[in-house]
């Protein structure tokens, strides 16, 4: 007699969570004959060797084999959220876990004991079916499959037959079962929950069960016209041409991915972009409402190939929670970008725009501007906006831009040796070869620098600078390298090393101020008190130089930046008296080195300065803005705590006693910046938000931080931070050209403004070494 085969134990689950079978998968087209050729041969085979009793068991483990077999191809593929997924990819586990991913728990028994189940005789069932049904022996050689659910009996074996699981998965996964039907009225699914059959069929009956996670992502209906305002906004976001709406494969994309969505056409995407302008605009509008203080522009004139101007004002402001903000308030075509009214025309039309009259502190320009042309606009602002310090504030030049023409023109003082180092770069760049030469004598030579050789953008003038620095850093590789290179000829001469290295002294000074305005968060006004004052010092140290080359360049420098250093020095000065830190004594510090005995009539003006300012402050009257309004009923002050007080007097009955006030208590409010003033110096820390101190110190000092608010909020720069380094004049492209103003303004202001608001805006903590 043979030795009955030892049915094969089911492999355990891998570490990947994969269920392994031990038996290949039996093609389709094989699927139908297998049970038939397998019993022939069997009954065959046993015949031969006389054992009946055998015969039998072995098909049933033929037949068991096939229903698993059938129940893989069954399985095939299952639906998870919203794509297909393997079959084996079920796990079996007590908890949803979130995500798409599934994990394989513990293998738990889930059959019912059978004369077939028996242990050491068969493996148990695979099959998902035989989690909602048992098999009962009814008869000799029958045996019928009940629900657990419905108890309804189904036809099993018979004999050596067998029926199979597919009519006992569509009891359970059609809805013929009616109480699983029950259980999923009761419990409706959304479109992203797994099939009924994948989920315990409704069922709870204790039994470890194969489930799939739901997906993280919630149901969203398809809706056209969300689907439009999200189209507007990627254009205005990524500067995409409005015609792509109608580019063919733009609308075959679409087409593919939804098509329900009917495309909409140029005009309509152009007026979904306005419309999101208008939308944003509102928003930015109840901001600008509630502005405490006053509001600083830029002005910053775009060229055009048509001729025409684009005036990019920007605003910037202190909100009421003390934090500086920047924004494209318009973008104002002007058909004469070089007339004298250009300017004031595009301000008069922002102030207009935003309801902004009486609440204009300063203006900086990207560009000098003659008198007549500065004589207009302050006439323009007289009439809606009170003057600070009889305009002294009013108008001032971008920083950058005047580093920028610096840059330019010392180049310009030594264009043919900046030639030579930028030749000699580009051979060495260009050439694998030759830089492998370079680098291989760099080594030799033991030379200890860091710096990579980079060819410049002329269009970008600390490329230029960085470039010329890092050939200095080399200059004893380049002065040897005609030897292991004999095409290397033209290198630069000692003369020429010594100029760049002259050059590159004084540009660091401008390359490091330059460098502060590319932060990421918007700098305070004092900062650049103490850039320009080191600026103005050592160019006037350099000028007095005994070698004729610096001499000249840095003549040349001292004599551009002066013109910069006169019409800002005051708002600068006032600026970083505001800083506690420093107060009047760095102006006095400064101005001794930088004027020498002349100094003490330039400290008297800007005391005189910041005194006037102050005593401005306190003239002005109380601001009735929202923001005002909620400080003070956050102090207790409500007006329905009026206790009785007549409505008329917080009308205009008490206008004269308003001014009775401001006359009384001027000289009480003036001893306010008096007592600031003289104060001890706070101890200089690395970092320290000084507009922060002032909103903590706003109960002390309640008239002085209202000036310190908008005197440290005044932009010195009119360009963004890509743009510093710029050396050329901005223009406008001509697909924008080609599309009305109002839509250019849409796209340009509402981008900025979708940009600011993703960006965080959490206040930066105020780090000191001693107690405030």
């Amino acid at each position: 007699m043979a030795t009955p085969k030892t049915p094969v134990t089911p492999a355990a689950p891998t570490e990947n969570h994969e269920m392994v079978h031990e038996h290949e998968v039996i093609p389709e087209h094989e699927m139908g004959h297998e049970h038939e050729m397998g019993h022939e041969h069997d009954m065959r085979h046993e015949l031969d060797m006389g054992h009946e009793h055998e015969m039998g068991h072995e098909h049933e483990m033929m037949q068991e084999h096939e229903m698993m077999q059938e129940h893989e191809m069954v399985e095939h593929e299952i639906v998870l959220g919203n794509e297909m997924v393997p079959g084996n990819g079920m796990v079996q586990d007590y908890e949803m876990i979130p995500g798409n991913e599934m994990v394989l728990a513990e293998p738990q028994p889930n059959y019912v004991e059978t004369p077939e189940t028996q242990p050491g005789k068969h493996r148990k069932k695979k099959s998902i079916v035989w989690e909602h049904f048992t098999i009962e022996n009814v008869a000799v050689g029958t045996r019928r499959a009940q629900c657990k659910k419905c108890k309804q009996s189904f036809a099993y074996s018979t004999g050596s037959k067998v029926a199979g699981t597919s009519h006992l998965k569509r009891h359970i996964a059609k809805g013929s079962c009616p109480v699983v039907l029950r259980n999923q009225q009761n419990d409706q699914l959304t479109p992203y929950s797994a099939p009924p059959k994948m989920t315990g069929y409704g069922g709870n009956n204790g039994a470890p069960k194969r489930r799939y996670r739901t997906a993280s992502t919630p149901y969203v209906a398809f809706d056209p016209d969300h689907c439009r305002q999200e189209i507007s906004k990627m254009i205005i976001m990524h500067d995409y041409p409005l015609h792509m709406v109608e580019h063919p494969g733009f609308l075959t994309f679409v087409q593919n991915l939804q098509p329900r969505f009917d495309m909409v056409s140029f005009n309509t995407v152009q007026g979904d972009c306005v419309a999101t302008y208008l939308r944003e605009k509102q928003a930015i509008q109840k901001v600008i409402e509630g502005v405490p203080g006053w509001i600083c522009l830029t002005l910053d004139m775009w060229s055009s190939h048509h001729t025409v101007g684009y005036v990019f004002i920007t605003g910037q402001y202190v909100d009421s929670e003390w934090k500086i903000h920047r924004k494209i308030l318009n973008v104002i075509m002007e058909p004469y970008p070089d007339s004298e009214t250009a300017f004031s025309h595009a301000v008069a039309a922002c102030l207009s725009d935003w309801s902004m009259e009486g609440k204009l502190f300063s203006v900086t320009i990207n560009q000098p501007l003659g008198d007549a042309a500065i004589d207009n606009l302050r006439a323009l602002l007289s009439v809606k906006n009170p003057l600070v310090l009889n305009g002294q504030l009013l108008v001032g030049n971008c920083l950058a831009r005047t580093l920028g023409s610096i840059a330019q023109d010392a180049f310009k003082v030594v264009q043919g040796t900046v030639k030579k180092v930028r030749d000699i770069v580009k051979y060495v760049k260009t050439s694998e070869s030759h830089e492998e030469k370079f680098i291989e004598l760099k080594q030799q030579l033991q030379v200890p620098s860091t710096k990579m050789l980079t060819l410049d953008d002329q269009t970008q003038w600390n490329t230029t600078y960085e470039m010329l620095l890092a050939a200095t850093e080399l200059k004893e590789v380049f002065s040897c390298l005609d030897a292991l290179d004999p095409d290397f000829k033209d290198a630069p001469s000692l003369e020429d090393w010594k100029q760049v290295e002259t050059l590159c002294t004084y540009l660091k000074i401008f390359f490091d101020t330059a460098n502060l305005l590319t932060a990421p968060t918007i700098p305070t006004t004092n900062t650049f008190f103490h850039e320009a004052w080191k600026i103005q010092l050592e160019l006037a140290r350099a000028a007095a130089s005994e070698d004729p080359f610096t001499s000249r360049l840095t003549k040349m420098m001292q004599e551009m930046f002066d013109n910069y250093w006169k019409s800002c020095c005051l708002m600068l000065a006032i600026a970083v008296v505001m800083d506690p830190r420093f107060k009047m004594k760095l102006v006095e510090f400064s101005f001794s080195k930088i004027y020498g005995e002349e100094a003490a009539a330039y400290v008297k003006t800007v005391e005189e300065g910041i005194h006037e300012l102050f005593n401005e402050y306190v003239a002005l009257p109380l601001p009735l803005t929202p923001t005002y309004v909620e400080e003070v009923n956050g102090s207790g002050m409500r007006q329905e705590d009026g206790q009785g007080l007549d409505a008329s007097c917080n009308g205009l009955g008490l206008t004269d006693f308003d001014v009775y006030i401001m006359e009384t208590s001027s000289q009480q409010s003036r001893s306010e910046l008096d007592q600031y003033l003289e104060e001890s110096l706070l101890p200089r820390v690395h970092e320290f938000d000084v507009v922060g101190w002032w909103k903590l110190n706003r109960i002390k000092y309640p008239t002085l931080s209202k000036m310190a608010r908008d005197i440290l909020s005044v932009p010195v720069s009119t360009v963004t931070a890509d743009s510093i380094f710029s050396t050329v004049s901005k223009e406008m492209d001509h697909y924008r050209c080609s599309l009305r103003p109002e839509t250019v303004e849409a796209l340009i202001c509402a981008k900025d403004w979708l940009q600011n608001a993703s960006l965080d805006t959490s206040p930066i903590p105020i780090k000191m070494e001693v107690p405030i």
